[in-house]
């Protein structure tokens, strides 16, 4: 007979979730890094007269990355489902970091030729197989750890951590812009960054490796489930797996266009100034991030639902005009309550999304069945968000990459609609014996 662990004090539950949150703080640096710095570091690997198209080839190889998130999310979700969040969580961080450093390291076009590239391309295969394995063995953690009547406040630290890391990337530019000049950080300078994650990641893999196992995995782990993070196992949970992605397509496709392309749409297309862009990045996004615990607050007390209705209602209706606006406005501070508008409405995904994914699964299949779905969502539309909007802008078609993100966040509404509030129907809470699949 298993006997319950005790309760763990709140104190103990923070510091967990903590430890958890800055590993994932520290990937996400690693990966923006890659996209705030693209403007400044195309060129040394991807040399051309057109800087359009230059921006094209770092975006593809940006895309390329994300594919390699389904495989990550399978690898690592099978992982943690069978041998333990803690350690796959540490494993992630490990290959996130090495990455980081190989591309500080790497010479440019000028000096190994193709090489240059084909490292680029390498090692950003091998961060996205990280970054899949982290999102799903995350959220799955940070769940699983929270106290069960604030799970939609702790669950969001995953995008506070999420936004702390792209801000930090953001407010490293901000330091370098400033500290040197654009023809140093055309040089030299857009290597820091890489230099400072890779050893941020030093401090993190001891962080995690201090953390504690969560009682539900433990909890399966004693009944030795064999078909824990089984493909077999996720395939009877149809309808939570396509929920999941259906949920994903919005919240993500939305998510980059607001918050990744928009730098790069300010500069090009709204024609504002690189440092005033990276300024209004940064306001708009600390913004963004004091909103996720407030709106997984929320979400405790009137459920998640209402807060995916509010992403999908306000990414249908207000993406088209926000970009035409933005568009055509020639004031800084327009363009900020343009971009702020649109976190705001993306935050009611952001904040929740990876508690409601948590709740659809079981214990056994909870890091595969959250991860999964979501890398492959994400890598087929989420990153291809900023290649998708250069190639309309490029055909002179760039009006239609507003009714495209309005028309995802339209398909996640309806499944917004017709879920059910997992708040109530939760798993996590439910032992592995009564976890057969629920007809929805």
């Amino acid at each position: 007979m298993n006997t319950a662990p005790a309760p763990r004090s709140e104190r103990k539950i923070a510091t967990n979730i903590l430890k958890g949150s800055l590993g994932n703080m520290v990937e996400w640096f690693d990966w923006y890094v890659y996209a705030s710095f693209a403007i400044y570091f195309s060129a040394a690997f991807f040399p051309s007269e057109d800087k359009t198209a230059e921006l094209l080839s770092t975006a593809a190889v940006f895309a390329i990355g994300f594919f390699m998130r389904p495989l990550g999310s399978f690898i690592f979700g099978r992982f943690a489902d069978r041998h333990g969040r803690r350690t796959a969580l540490t494993l992630s961080v490990i290959i996130m970091a090495s990455g980081s450093l190989v591309i500080a390291i790497t010479p440019g076009y000028a000096t190994i030729g193709i090489w240059a590239p084909i490292i680029l391309v390498i090692t950003r295969l091998f961060q996205g197989l990280s970054l899949g394995g982290e999102y799903g063995t995350s959220a799955t953690y940070l769940s699983e750890m929270a106290s069960p009547k604030k799970r939609g406040f702790y669950s969001s630290f995953q995008y506070v951590t999420l936004i702390s890391g792209q801000l930090l990337a953001l407010l490293v530019q901000i330091v370098l812009q400033n500290v040197l000049t654009d023809a140093q950080i055309y040089q030299f300078g857009w290597r820091i960054p890489f230099v400072i994650g890779s050893f941020g990641a030093l401090i993190v893999l001891w962080l995690r490796l201090t953390m504690e196992e969560s009682d539900q995995f433990n909890y399966v782990k004693a009944k030795k489930e064999k078909k824990a993070g089984t493909l077999k196992l996720l395939f009877q949970y149809p309808r939570q797996f396509f929920t999941v992605v259906g949920l994903t397509f919005g919240g993500t496709i939305a998510f980059y266009a607001y918050t990744t392309y928009l730098q790069k749409f300010m500069i090009n297309t709204t024609g504002l100034d690189k440092k005033v862009v990276t300024l209004i990045n940064f306001s708009a996004l600390l913004i963004m991030l004091i909103l996720q615990p407030i709106f997984g607050a929320l979400s405790d007390k009137i459920g998640r639902k209402p807060l995916l209705l509010w992403f999908g209602v306000g990414g249908t209706v207000f993406t088209v005009p926000i970009f035409k606006l933005l568009s055509n406005t020639n004031s800084n501070f327009v363009a900020f309550l343009l971009m702020l508008a649109g976190v705001v409405i993306v935050s009611g995904y952001t904040s929740i999304n990876a508690i409601v994914k948590a709740e659809l699964f079981p214990t056994e299949i909870r890091a595969l069945g959250v991860g999964f779905p979501y890398g492959l969502t994400v890598a087929i539309f989420g990153g291809t968000v900023e290649y998708v909007a250069l190639w309309l802008r490029q055909a002179s078609l760039e009006s239609l990459f507003f009714y495209y993100v309005a028309a995802a966040a339209l398909v996640s509404l309806i499944v917004y609609w017709r879920m059910l509030e997992t708040s109530e129907s939760s798993h996590i809470d439910k032992p592995v014996e009564n976890t057969t699949p629920e007809v929805h």
